[in-house]
């Protein structure tokens, strides 16, 4: 998609293409976004299109926020500045399944910038947890070494049980923390930035209304309902896959040595918490000083496709 030569700064990334072809549905998994900075060998960037820009299980959702805008009709634009001192390297490698019909990109970047070395480069890593041990959290991002700032995260989870899933805390681990984390939630849609379910109530008395929203620095832009067999007394409409994003831009989360962030997988079924083992696929922004710690391996096109 480009290779600049710098010093510069990758401002905004503007994308679009089809989400779907006659071979499948899955084209925005099927299709994985890289970046390589300063001729570095393993990608910084290395993240299905769709979940980079928070339209998780290859399906469209509209996102109106800082650094991430998906526009009507699936104008996918990116707005974190991306820093490079020798060169910039963006590849798009398709896995789908027969030919995609075209892939419009724009690339807009200001050359000749002054970079102190404190400027850290753009990172951006992709992990899934399928159903997975109870009481095991899902690791966001691990293996962060340098020094850095975590900028954000998306949360595409699918829902593989009954009752509200969102309970979990949102870890972070910095500076050499082992049993407790620095920073510790209250729960997966508080960290989205909503609060109860986001619904309107909660009983089983009536079917509840449940909001979407996408705001500047925290959205929930996605849910589908795909089997209605699920629906629980606590929450008699939950829909099964859900779409959330958080941007610490305002509230930049900073490390000196090194960083994890993880996801606890807690329910509530109306009475007490409980462990959950569902679907999570997370995507990790954060700028950290190089090198960087190579990532793990990608999973295939087949390992990434949607429940």
């Amino acid at each position: 998609m480009a290779h600049i030569h710098g010093p510069g700064v990758i401002r905004h990334i503007w994308i679009t293409v089809p989400d779907s072809t006659p071979e499948g549905a899955f084209v925005l998994r099927d299709l994985v976004l890289r970046a390589y900075w300063d001729g570095e060998e393993s990608p910084s960037v290395e993240v299905p299109l769709g979940d980079f820009f928070c339209n998780g299980f290859a399906a469209r959702a509209r996102v109106t926020s800082e650094p991430i805008v998906v526009a009507p009709t699936g104008g996918m634009n990116c707005y974190f500045p991306m820093p490079f001192r020798e060169s910039a390297r963006l590849t798009l490698t398709s896995e789908h399944a027969g030919d995609i019909e075209a892939v419009f990109f724009q690339i807009d970047y200001t050359e000749g910038d002054e970079l102190t070395e404190d400027v850290g480069y753009f990172h951006a890593q992709w992990r899934r947890t399928h159903r997975s041990e109870l009481g095991q959290d899902h690791v966001i991002v691990d293996g962060i070494q340098g020094s850095g700032t975590y900028v954000g995260t998306y949360v595409a989870l699918t829902a593989l049980g009954r009752f509200w899933w969102g309970e979990g805390e949102v870890k972070f681990y910095l500076d050499g923390d082992k049993a407790l984390p620095t920073i510790c939630g209250t729960g997966l849609e508080d960290y989205a930035g909503g609060a109860w379910a986001f619904q309107d109530q909660l009983t089983s008395d009536v079917e509840p209304e449940v909001f979407t929203f996408s705001a500047p620095y925290f959205g929930y832009p996605y849910r589908a309902v795909n089997d209605t067999t699920r629906r629980s007394p606590y929450a008699t409409s939950m829909p099964t896959t859900h779409g959330l994003y958080r941007w610490h831009l305002a509230d930049p989360i900073h490390f000196a040595t090194d960083a994890k962030v993880t996801l606890q997988q807690i329910g509530h079924d109306g009475s007490a918490l409980f462990e959950r083992a569902d679907d999570i696929c997370t995507t990790a922004y954060w700028y950290q000083t190089a090198p960087h710690a190579p990532f793990p391996e990608l999973p295939d096109a087949a390992a990434r496709r949607p429940l």
